[in-house]
This record gives structure tokens, C-alpha cells and sequence, in this order.
């Protein structure tokens, strides 16, 4: 087995974690851009715990992985589901839209 330095991964996650963060500010046009940096940040998170617990032989990292994989599925489920429905009825998704709707 190839062993690499931890510090590696880290700065991976910390790339990908950045990009997500990016992707939230820098987005305000866009909800599925904002819902995919969200998802993206959560499976950073994600990958977070569980190298920390291959590397501490710990299990808990991955209890705390499956209660994140399943609150972000549920989430980006009912976002998707919001925002199909949104679409179907105003013919667009843009968040300048979303933001002055009174009905």
C-alpha cells in the first residue's frame, strides 16, 4: 500500500473546500450553482472525517459521515424539488426572481 503524507490530502480538502466557498460568494445569479457549492463543501467536510479517522483508527468519523450524507441527500432532494416546481410555475430560476416573490 502507497502511503502518502497527510498533509497532502489536507491541502486537497482545503482546495476543495475553498472552491465551494467561492462558488457560494461569488454566485448570486444562480441556485443550482449554490446548491452544487454546498454539496461540494459538505463532501469535503466529508473526505475530512474520514481521514482523520484512517489516520486516528477511530470510527467515529465515519458515524459522523453517514448523518452528513444523509442530511445532504435530503437536502439537495427538497432543493431540487423546490426548485423544479419554481421553474415549472415562473419559467425561470435565476435568485434575483426568487428574491422578490410575494405569491
Amino acid at each position: 500500500m502507497i502511503t502518502t503524507n497527510i498533509n497532502y490530502i489536507l491541502n486537497i480538502i482545503i482546495i476543495l473546500f475553498l472552491i465551494g466557498s467561492l462558488g457560494l460568494v461569488l454566485n448570486r445569479k444562480n441556485i443550482l450553482i449554490t446548491i452544487m457549492s454546498v454539496e461540494l463543501m459538505l463532501l469535503s467536510v466529508n473526505l475530512n472525517f474520514v481521514i482523520f479517522s484512517i489516520y486516528l483508527d477511530d470510527i467515529t468519523g465515519y458515524v459522523f459521515v453517514l448523518f452528513i450524507l444523509t442530511i445532504a441527500a435530503t437536502e439537495s432532494a427538497i432543493g431540487l424539488a423546490i426548485l423544479s416546481i419554481y421553474y415549472k410555475l415562473k419559467q425561470t430560476i435565476q435568485m434575483d426572481k426568487v428574491k422578490n416573490v410575494k405569491s
